[in-house]
């Protein structure tokens, strides 16, 4: 695969509403985009770190730096055949996932073009559809995330998640499943809470919960197994899995009971898969997190979402929850069931709107070879 040309973009698009976690709120994205021509065709990758170094040790400036002066260069001075050669081509360059992945998944989107596949398949892919549920951040009152709730099961979305801190927790959980007892609800923490809260997050039980997210550090195993063992309620870990070996770390510590998947985390395709098979071989479910991402980002996790050990609704929702207008087109819906189709047309399966790329682009940097030394 010769590459012809590679184009680093950085978008602005403010959000439709704020999104709060317990890291802090977002109201505008500074999305990242890698642009890579080859015999042509056109690959597109989304770098998904967050503006401040916070879910993550990278950044968009970061991420812009290392793709620009580290990764960038190195991929263009090769003739990658498939996606799944990126990780010895960066293999130099120690951490920066989300960096790595807005590269090696661009990659994977022209080898499934140029072969004239869907990416889905390529990957492995065996489903038709994908099982959607959404992600709610913190609201400034409970009766405004009760009007979310209620709005989000409408549109048909099998899963509620709530996002949750110290303060922002059981009252919040009593009233939704009070109200809806039935449905498929679980939580997410980010890490806010401390072992010293295992007390408190033991009565997390009486709400029937699918599962609690990343209750504790964002590095640790060894505390979420202590915790683990406390609980009914499943964990699922997410910022600390960052390969294959994280994931059978955390499986063989019994730390958790299910892990969330996201590219960006685990730097791209090949190591996503790579999780998904660990994890599927020793019985944990797995399901697709996600991180605000564009159309882009988003046709991508849907791609990864079909591979078959993603058996739980992931966070991967229609383009209009969180932009006006989106760079993809069609934009991405879900239906009425909750539910994705998954293309079946070549590569990501949804065009590019190159007009509003140029639009909405702050900055752009070509990105040229240079022979590596040493």
């Amino acid at each position: 695969m010769k590459i012809d040309g590679m184009v680093l973009r950085e978008l602005q698009i403010p959000l439709i509403r704020p999104f709060e976690t317990s890291f802090g709120v977002t109201r505008d994205r500074r999305i990242l985009l890698a642009e890579i021509r080859s015999e042509g065709l056109t690959g597109w990758g989304e770098c998904t770190a967050g503006e401040r170094p916070f879910f993550s040790g990278e950044s968009t400036d970061s991420a812009w730096q290392v793709i620009l002066n580290e990764l960038g260069p190195m991929l263009a001075a090769e003739s990658p055949e498939h996606g799944g050669q990126c990780p010895r081509i960066f293999h130099k360059v120690r951490g920066n996932s989300m960096a790595k992945a807005t590269l090696e998944n661009a990659i994977w989107d022209l080898e499934a073009q140029r072969e004239g596949i869907p990416l889905a398949q390529l990957l492995g892919g065996v489903r038709e559809t994908v099982a959607c549920g959404v992600s709610l951040g913190i609201q400034s009152s409970i009766p405004e995330l009760m009007s979310m709730v209620e709005r989000e099961l409408a549109a048909g979305y099998q899963r509620i998640k709530l996002k949750c801190k110290p303060g922002w927790d059981v009252e919040v959980f009593e009233q939704v499943r009070s109200r809806y007892p039935e449905i498929m609800l679980s939580c997410d923490a980010n890490s806010a809470y401390r072992l010293r809260d295992s007390d408190h997050i033991t009565t997390f039980d009486e709400f029937d919960l699918l599962m609690i997210e990343q209750p504790l550090w964002h590095d640790d195993f060894y505390y979420h197994s202590m915790l683990q063992k406390r609980l009914n309620t499943p964990i699922c870990l997410d910022e600390s899995i960052h390969n294959r070996r994280d994931a059978l770390a955390a499986i063989e510590m019994e730390s958790c009971k299910i892990i969330n998947i996201k590219l960006g985390r685990v730097g791209g395709f090949s190591e996503a898969i790579a999780v998904h098979n660990a994890a599927q071989e020793r019985g944990i479910p797995v399901w697709c997190g996600g991180m605000l991402e564009s159309g882009i980002g988003r046709a991508h996790n849907i791609a990864l979402s079909s591979l078959e050990n993603f058996t739980l609704p992931g966070d991967v929702s229609a383009s209009a929850r969180y932009w006006a207008e989106d760079i993809v087109e069609p934009e991405i819906t879900v239906t009425s069931a909750g539910e994705i189709e998954i293309p079946d047309t070549p590569g990501r399966g949804y065009e590019v709107r190159a007009d509003l790329i140029e639009r909405l682009t702050v900055r752009r940097e070509d990105i040229r070879a240079f022979e590596l030394v040493g």
